[in-house]
């Protein structure tokens, strides 16, 4: 196994983002066990209302749909459980179910649209069904008690609506929490960092989720089962647009990942070199707290550092950049910089690049700041690379380990050589 698995999470942080995955799927299995007993005991209410936000809900889920930074997301399944959950009226008689019936009308139609994928081995992950039903149960347990007393208070329509978008607010919110949990646990990120990076990443969608759950609680006691197709298919509209654009940030990051290998295909760099200093980069920046758009410029200016090692005549003795003259490791950074700038939309990845060769701080002076983080990054990685390689012997990885320590009064930013420390020692039993 090389240095760029043996970074990888596998050991206690998958199996604590496994531990959170597990608790959250034991909370829902209750709250749908609970829920599913007690709409046995009691029937279905409405059952034909029931029936078609199931079919909205089952086609939602069988719609899935996959974010940057992998994340699978089910926005109209959502919507239409959501929408359930804070139904006050349909095609103007009161909606009259539980909570847990709306639980279990979710539960039972996201199984049903998973049936394909499940077939065709496309499982989803393990938290994400478990977070939808979560997230459900509390729109439907906070709101169908507040419709109640609401009803009986003689709310008017507005406050009505506003009880319900505060409400779907909050379910979203909660997914987000939750989300964050599990993706925390399995990156070792700080849980803030990952929340608000889940907040960010879901604004979008998860408004038009939100918008779409209100328009169709508050249209259907006019237009009854109709609202369902004239919401659905606006909901699949805005997923289509969010899966081309997802298509388009896919596409970009396989051109990059290709391009970054034309200085091993043109032997300037070892096999493997960019990608490894790719992965324990950003296994670096997500423990120190990068959001994520950084950690995406972080990635994209790992894969292309040595893009600059062309302009050189001769080739550096295995493409290791910590051995060679400071005067080419600026040339290197200055010609790969000047190449991502021609992009035109790498500015900020042309800048770490060009600020890689910059020691943390010079003597007799203070600590340089201005130098970004992801090159303070990159820089010590890529010279724990360069001594170690693929190699799977742990005492050049300690001894590689040891010489950036030495090299943290100048070179090397301390933080982040610690940083490095700990991933590479947690993980040494699975690289040797």
């Amino acid at each position: 196994m090389t240095t760029l698995e043996a970074v990888r999470p596998r050991s206690g942080s998958h199996e604590a983002g496994l531990t959170a995955s597990v608790l959250l799927a034991v909370a829902a299995l209750i709250v749908t066990v609970i829920s599913l007993c007690a709409t046995a005991i009691g029937g279905v209410r409405q059952p034909l209302i029931a029936l078609a936000f199931g079919v909205f809900i089952g086609v939602g889920a069988f719609l899935r749909l996959r974010l940057p930074g992998d994340r699978e997301v089910w926005p109209v399944a959502t919507a239409g459980a959501l929408a359930y959950s804070v139904l006050p009226w349909f095609g103007g008689v009161k909606a009259e179910h539980a909570a847990y019936q709306a639980v279990t009308v979710t539960a039972v139609a996201m199984v049903l649209g998973m049936i394909p994928h499940v077939i065709a081995s496309r499982l989803p992950a393990l938290d994400l069904m478990s977070r939808q039903i979560l997230s459900v149960a509390l729109a439907a347990f906070l709101f169908r008690p507040l419709w109640v007393y609401a009803e009986g208070q003689s709310f008017p329509a507005w406050q009505i609506s506003l009880i319900m978008v505060a409400v779907c607010i909050l379910a979203l919110l909660a997914d987000a929490v939750m989300a964050s949990v599990v993706r925390a646990a399995k990156t070792r990120a700080p849980f803030l960092r990952t929340l608000g990076d889940e907040l960010q990443a879901g604004l979008g969608l998860n408004s038009a989720v939100a918008a779409t759950a209100v328009m169709i609680s508050m249209t259907s006691s006019a237009m009854a089962y109709w609202s369902l197709p004239v919401f659905a298919l606006q909901m699949v509209l805005v997923q289509v647009a969010f899966k081309r654009y997802a298509m388009i940030r896919s596409t970009y990051r396989q051109t990059i990942r290709a391009l970054s290998r034309v200085t091993e295909v043109g032997g300037y760099t070892e096999t493997g070199h960019a990608r490894r200093v790719c992965d324990i980069s950003l296994a670096v920046g997500r423990e120190m707290g990068m959001a994520e758009t950084d950690l995406l410029n972080l990635e994209y200016a790992a894969l292309m550092h040595d893009i600059g090692q062309l302009s050189l005549d001769d080739p550096i003795p295995g493409g290791a950049t910590v051995v060679a003259a400071p005067y080419q490791q600026r040339q290197i950074a200055e010609k790969g910089a000047d190449v991502i700038v021609q992009t035109g939309v790498l500015d900020e990845v042309a800048r770490i690049v060009r600020h890689i060769p910059d020691p943390y701080r010079r003597p007799q002076e203070a600590a340089d700041l201005s130098v970004p983080l992801g090159s303070r990054i990159i820089r010590a990685v890529n010279a724990f690379d360069d001594l170690v390689g693929g190699s799977l012997e742990g005492s050049r990885r300690y001894e590689a380990l040891e010489r950036l320590r030495l090299g943290m009064v100048y070179d090397f930013d301390p933080k982040v050589v610690e940083t490095l420390s700990r991933i590479v020692e947690r993980n040494t039993s699975f690289a040797m």
